[in-house]
């Protein structure tokens, strides 16, 4: 992982940490499954940022350290492809 990348990774994950407490605070207050399954999903979609940030930050590097054209046009590929996924 690069160290431009970590600070924003810490802060996501930081506050992914806090929306899991509040599940757990949901689950604890009886709210309905609804409103917990929804807040589940989100946590689920702010992982998937998370990967998301670490996958393009990796394929960003192997691209900056390729130096023949034809192997920055399989991992460019490669990362539009992954993005997709997201």
């Amino acid at each position: 992982m690069t160290h431009h990348k970590k600070p924003e990774i810490s802060k996501r994950l930081a506050r992914i940490e806090g929306q899991v407490r509040g599940i757990q605070r949901m689950v604890n207050e009886d709210k309905t499954y609804a409103d917990i399954v929804q807040q589940i999903s989100a946590v689920r979609a702010a992982l998937d940022g998370v990967i998301e940030i670490m996958v393009k930050d990796l394929v960003d590097h192997y691209v900056s350290q390729t130096r023949d054209e034809r192997g920055k046009e399989v991992v460019i590929e490669l990362m539009d492809t992954v993005s997709n996924i997201f």
